[in-house]
């Protein structure tokens, strides 16, 4: 029986590698990014190296109307869906003030709401089904406050709080929330965000490969498990994190993602 697995931010970086995970393991794909021409390339490469049959839609989904539109889109393959993987977000390493008022909208709207929106239009399907997995990007910074990254840090919190909410409310109905949490990933995404300029790319964290990152949450997907943490020295950073006072914890990311030259 054909399996399905949707990833949105499917273009570059850990997106880009999960995509490259499912084809591997059978899945036929649908491909969601802003870029037409890279989803174009890995639709290619994906059909060349695993005969993997995928569709592709570009959509920003910064738009409130583009969860209508994958759903619309995609709408012989929904109701058949094995895996989402919400995996689209971008976050600034600025002040609060300093970012756009575009940028806070587009990050809460993306990062946050597109999310939300499209768990909540694929999760009637699944629980029909009594049978999905949905895999939430989160990350190592849902477990702080993050000065100078303040809403790509809350944004990040309130994607860990409601794929575990989730988690223990659909369990018994066949379908398995996970948060998968990366940390210093390297990918794209730190030249887009600015924090290739910050303390903490000085070395004081070691970057995993995206490739690794997906692999560890596709593992931990099929395994259901609720929080995936990857690799060891996150999951030490985050005991850390647990142990450290809030008041001494905020300083601490506050001189990790400022900007040096602030």
């Amino acid at each position: 029986m054909e399996k399905i697995a949707l990833i949105t931010g499917a273009s570059k970086g850990i997106g880009k590698a999960l995509a490259e995970v499912f084809a591997r393991n059978g899945y036929s794909l649908l491909l969601v990014a802003r870029s037409t021409a890279e989803l174009t390339q890995i639709q290619t490469d994906l059909k060349t190296k695993y005969q993997c049959e995928s569709k592709i839609l570009s959509v920003d989904l910064s738009q409130p109307e583009s969860v209508d539109t994958i759903m619309n889109t995609f709408k012989d393959e929904i109701s058949r869906l094995d895996v989402l993987v919400n995996n689209a977000g971008f976050g600034a390493a600025k002040k609060f003030t300093d970012m756009t008022a575009e940028e806070v909208s587009g990050m809460v709207e993306v990062n946050i709401a597109a999310l939300t929106r499209l768990t909540y239009k694929v999760l009637p399907f699944m629980t029909a089904r009594k049978s999905g997995k949905i895999l939430n990007l989160a990350s190592t910074a849902a477990f702080a406050p993050g000065p100078y990254m303040a809403v790509y840090y809350a944004s990040k919190a309130y994607v860990l709080s409601f794929s575990q909410a989730l988690h223990e409310e659909y369990r018994k109905d066949g379908v398995t929330v996970s948060a998968l949490c990366p940390g210093l990933t390297t990918t794209e995404f730190h030249a887009r965000a600015g924090t290739d300029k910050t303390y903490l790319f000085s070395g004081i964290m070691l970057a995993m490969t995206a490739e690794k990152v997906a692999e560890i949450g596709y593992n931990g997907l099929m395994k259901q498990r609720r929080v995936i943490i990857s690799g060891i020295m996150n999951k030490m950073a985050i005991f850390m994190m647990w142990l450290t006072p809030s008041f001494l914890l905020v300083k601490a990311t506050a001189l990790l993602d400022r900007p040096k030259n602030s």
